[in-house]
């Protein structure tokens, strides 16, 4: 077996979800926050588009970067969002956010080079490094600083082998927004000390206090910057498996290269699906977030657990440290959590961050309403 990929754990959201959903299979009431993922339908004229593709038999091969008119879509309102000027050929369609980072990283890296990713961070980011054979450089971050990277922090964790800095804002866990002045001091580091910056995007249009700002559209960025975006999170489209890159064209050259080996293009009717997102409007499923997000931590303030206000996404990541130390670890506190309980949740660790707790409120206002009563009761108890 490649020794690498035995060393690499499989995706622990993934893992802690499937505990939820063995529960519930066992006729467990369980409260499964656990997953990214928004459970809003597909907004319906993206499926009747995907259900037109394939009245018309639009189920060949299509172009390795995905069709064009996809990309042209994608490159206007990038141009549009964030003032960034893509041409189409600079953008490659791929199998969700999670591919484009790996193709980025397999684009840009060399065995032994080092990324730096700043933690929490998501669970994916880690794995998919050393699977590049590169080295993972954590930069940690404060809950007193509502866990915005500090450019000291950065600065200090910056070597002759740094090769990428990946960001992620909105970010997954703790729902942080970058504002402007950070991504300039960043932006700053990584054109003085010549790295690439990998910028995650996915939650960009769930914004809810401040606005998001794409590192790339800062002064000379965007030959330095990978910018990894899809529709996922914004359409609720999950399984539809549909991200993209932006890049330079040398770079998505590299990555075309990859992929074409690896995947070829991405599924032809989720293409046609997504051209039609590109101009569907996602504002009533973020006013439903920000509704959401204010019931659950005003729920929160009143149980008197700790968490960072989230300016974006739709996570809550909770101070839980007071609780572990009578589970040992907070793999067991979220195992007590969920068995004893009913509530599923994400334990810090999966994010580099032990003894914090990750709750998605990508879930119905009756499902939250049980969580809080459900931790309410936790706390009495603990």
């Amino acid at each position: 077996m490649h020794q690498i990929l035995e060393s690499i754990p499989f995706s622990t959201t993934i893992k802690y979800s499937q505990l939820a959903a063995d529960q519930i299979k066992k006729g467990r009431d369980v409260v499964k926050l656990t997953a990214g993922e928004p459970d809003f339908p597909t907004p319906r004229e993206i499926v009747e588009e995907a259900k037109k593709a394939l009245d018309e038999g639009f189920t060949k091969y299509t172009a390795n970067a995905g069709i064009e008119e996809l990309r042209k879509a994608i490159s206007k309102d990038l141009k549009a969002r964030y003032n960034i000027d893509y041409s189409f050929s600079e953008i490659v369609m791929s199998n969700g956010g999670k591919q484009a980072i790996y193709n980025s990283l397999y684009a840009i890296t060399e065995p032994e080079d080092e990324v730096m990713i700043i933690v929490p961070d998501w669970v994916s980011y880690f794995p998919l490094v050393k699977l590049c054979q590169c080295n993972a450089v954590p930069v940690p971050t404060r809950f007193e600083n509502d866990f915005l990277p500090e450019i000291s922090e950065i600065e200090k964790r910056v070597s002759t082998r740094t090769k990428a800095l990946i960001i992620n804002s909105p970010n997954n866990p703790t729902g942080a927004v970058y504002p402007l002045e950070l991504i300039t001091k960043i932006a700053d580091i990584a054109k003085n000390s010549d790295f690439w910056v990998i910028s995650d995007e996915i939650y960009s249009t769930l914004v809810f206090e401040g606005e998001h700002n794409s590192i790339a559209s800062l002064n000379q960025m965007k030959e330095r910057t990978i910018v990894i975006n899809g529709f996922s999170k914004s359409h609720s489209m999950t399984g539809w498996r549909c991200g993209y890159s932006a890049a330079p064209e040398k770079i998505t050259r590299q990555i075309g290269k990859f992929q074409s080996h690896v995947t070829y293009n991405i599924n032809s009717i989720t293409q046609k699906a997504a051209l039609k997102a590109v101009s569907v409007d996602n504002s009533d499923m973020l006013e439903e977030f920000r509704r959401r997000r204010n019931f659950i931590t005003k729920g929160l303030d009143k149980i008197g657990i700790r968490y960072v206000k989230p300016s974006g996404a739709f996570y809550v990541f909770m101070d839980f440290s007071e609780f572990v130390g009578k589970f040992d670890d907070d793999d067991k506190l979220t195992i007590n959590l969920l068995e004893e309980y009913g509530v599923g949740l994400v334990p810090g660790s999966a994010f580099h961050k032990p003894g914090f707790m990750r709750l998605s409120f990508a879930s119905s206002m009756e499902d939250l309403g049980k969580a809080l009563e459900r931790l309410e009761k936790f706390v009495n108890e603990n």
